[in-house]
């Protein structure tokens, strides 16, 4: 029963936080963005699990419009970062999370103590994404979405530069099978690529990828990252 609560109460800030990031870049207010870990709604342990669960998306209405992050927030963010090291055996998404995580500070100017061993900016191995089918290519970079941001250069979005059409065809397929999440996620690295065909409509099928589940805070946020990437911030 202990377990359920707290898989609860962290399913519930990870949506309190990610409506904290939307709430952000809708309005440009740092302070909505960091509301829930600032508030003291939610324990030390859980806030943390949730910054790790929404990852470098935390920090996106600092990284996207440029305002300064609360310090609250910030320091949770470290803490976060600092705390969960991926482990050797670790999921490439999880590594590559933790590497966006620690990218987002650095472009907060607020670097950690001690950076990664192999350089500050050194990029984890993004081989298994080689060769990899357009569905589940499409899986891993919605799971990856914040790294779909203007001017990003790494691994994940060198590949997914090199697939728009099999990006389009992962969005198109998430949207037929109901997966707002996945198709948000994949809407958001399509308004970055050139060569999306035209017969997508993309503009269209975000659109009604709102409409049917923009209600989910996690689907908003990644809308509301889409919506704003044509205003081309570069990092």
């Amino acid at each position: 029963m202990e377990q359920s609560s707290t898989s609860a109460l962290l399913q519930g800030t990870v949506l309190d936080l990610a409506s904290d990031v939307v709430s952000a870049l809708r309005s440009g207010d740092h302070v909505r963005a960091g509301s829930t870990l600032t508030g003291g709604g939610a324990g030390e342990g859980v806030a943390r699990a949730a910054v790790r669960v929404l990852g470098a998306d935390t920090l996106l209405p600092s990284v996207l419009l440029r305002v300064p992050p609360d310090p609250a927030q910030l320091a949770v963010f470290k803490d976060a970062v600092a705390a969960h090291p991926p482990r050797d055996d670790a999921a490439p998404t999880v590594v590559w999370s933790h590497w966006a995580m620690t990218r987002a500070l650095r472009r907060t100017e607020q670097p950690l103590t001690a950076p990664p061993a192999d350089g500050p900016d050194a990029e984890p191995d993004a081989r298994w994404l080689d060769g990899a089918g357009w569905q589940f290519l499409t899986h891993q970079l919605a799971v990856l979405a914040p790294l779909a941001l203007p001017g990003e250069e790494c691994a994940v979005t060198r590949v997914a530069r090199g697939r728009p059409v099999d990006v389009a065809r992962g969005f198109v397929r998430a949207v037929r099978r109901r997966d707002w999440q996945q198709a948000a996620g994949a809407g958001r690295w399509l308004t970055l690529l050139d060569g999306v065909p035209d017969t997508l409509g993309l503009e269209a099928g975000l659109d009604f990828v709102r409409l049917m589940g923009g209600s989910d805070p996690r689907v908003a946020l990644q809308l509301e990252a889409a919506r704003l990437m044509p205003a081309g911030v570069l990092l």
